[in-house]
């Protein structure tokens, strides 16, 4: 699925997952809640941007593997 993102688009992506979950993260939820919301923000992104529907744009943004971890690392 990753293969058939663009890298711009990808980088988009990326950095809106990473958004969504410092921000919910700041607002007190936990890991597992922010990671859910992040990964939900990034497919709506992806589905709005490219010909995929809902469901495909949430496995491709679970298939890029992000976690609330690599905030850490940003």
């Amino acid at each position: 699925m990753v293969g058939t993102i663009d890298i711009s688009l990808k980088d988009m992506v990326e950095e809106c997952y990473l958004e969504t979950v410092s921000e919910a993260l700041q607002a007190g939820h936990s890991k597992l809640v922010a990671h859910k919301e992040g990964v939900t923000g990034a497919a709506m992104l992806l589905s709005s941007m490219s010909d995929m529907e809902d469901e495909a744009a949430k496995a491709a943004v679970v298939s890029l593997n992000l976690r609330p971890a690599q905030l850490d690392a940003t």
